[in-house]
């Protein structure tokens, strides 16, 4: 569910939809969602000062408290 998510929101704010690609890793206790956009779009993504990138991140500390024990990172390609 949460990489539906991050993709919704991603494909919300680029201008580039097609090049949104959420990948999920587990990693002992963490989850790790790689989120990867288009060349341009990455400072869409980030926003000024990085309050886009955290705003998404707030969204998934709500799933981290679903998955007990495991941490939710978010990395930006």
């Amino acid at each position: 569910m949460m990489e539906e998510l991050i993709e919704y929101v991603a494909k919300s704010l680029v201008d580039d939809p097609t090049a949104v690609k959420v990948r999920r890793r587990d990693a002992g206790a963490n989850i790790i969602l790689e989120l990867r956009v288009g060349p341009g779009d990455t400072g869409r993504i980030i926003g000024k000062g990085g309050r886009v990138a955290n705003a998404i991140r707030t969204l998934l500390k709500v799933e981290e408290d679903a998955h007990k024990g495991k941490r939710i990172i978010l990395k930006i390609l």
